[in-house]
């Protein structure tokens, strides 16, 4: 997660299994919704402390000096030139990975959509959070309203935020770049990080998930 020559961003080893660093279960919900549906995945190999591939270049979040209560030692006097670095040797793969996949699924005539996965926290700042799963958008409702309502059809009697926990207009973020700007449908997905610590809670939701977005893709919405 995190490359050698960073040396751990002087975190200690405990707090890499924490939500601070990396989104837990939505990579392994990512790879297997991907798998079902047959569709491409663009998955970062970095952890977000080391630069946070979900924001824009110019958020002040997007090398954390702090997170959730745990100091980056490695990050607590990075300069321009510092971020400059990390921006070449992570964030900028990363996006050019993700304008790849968007020019194959266009190149193949089919107008892609793009559904960005992530985890939150059952608990923050000592609150409980209601939702077992959340939809985010901006203005484009396109893909988040109809898995807003298969998802509140669904027989488990999930509890369903929409834009929430989280708002979904974050200028510059990943859906900004490379969906909003070029029109395309999306949505990003936000599953509670304590539904996906078995396996048996990962194929639950990417099989849900699967279930909503294939008449999606067939019917190109």
């Amino acid at each position: 997660m995190v490359p050698d020559d960073l040396d751990r961003l002087g975190v200690p080893v405990h707090e890499f299994g924490r939500h601070i660093a990396y989104d837990i279960g939505a990579a392994a919900v990512t790879r297997r919704l991907a798998e079902l549906l047959g569709v491409p995945a663009v998955l970062t190999q970095f952890s977000r402390l080391v630069i946070d591939p979900n924001r824009g270049r110019n958020d002040p979040t997007l090398v954390m000096r702090l997170s959730d209560g745990a100091i980056v030692p490695g990050n607590a006097r990075i300069g321009a030139e510092g971020v400059a670095e990390r921006i070449r040797r992570f964030y900028a793969p990363y996006d050019r990975a993700i304008d790849a996949a968007v020019a194959d699924g266009q190149a193949a005539g089919a107008p892609p959509m793009i559904l960005t996965m992530h985890s939150f926290t059952r608990y923050w700042r000592g609150v409980a959070r209601p939702w077992h799963v959340g939809i985010l958008y901006d203005g484009d409702e396109r893909l988040a309203r109809p898995l807003i309502a298969g998802l509140q059809a669904d027989p488990a009697g999930l509890t369903v935020g929409d834009n929430a926990p989280y708002g979904g207009g974050l200028p510059g973020d990943t859906v900004d770049r490379h969906a909003t700007a070029r029109g395309l449908p999306n949505a990003l997905v936000e599953i509670r990080q304590d539904l996906l610590l078995e396996q048996a809670g990962i194929e639950e939701w990417a099989h849900r998930f699967a279930r909503l977005m294939q008449p999606m893709l067939r019917s190109g919405h």
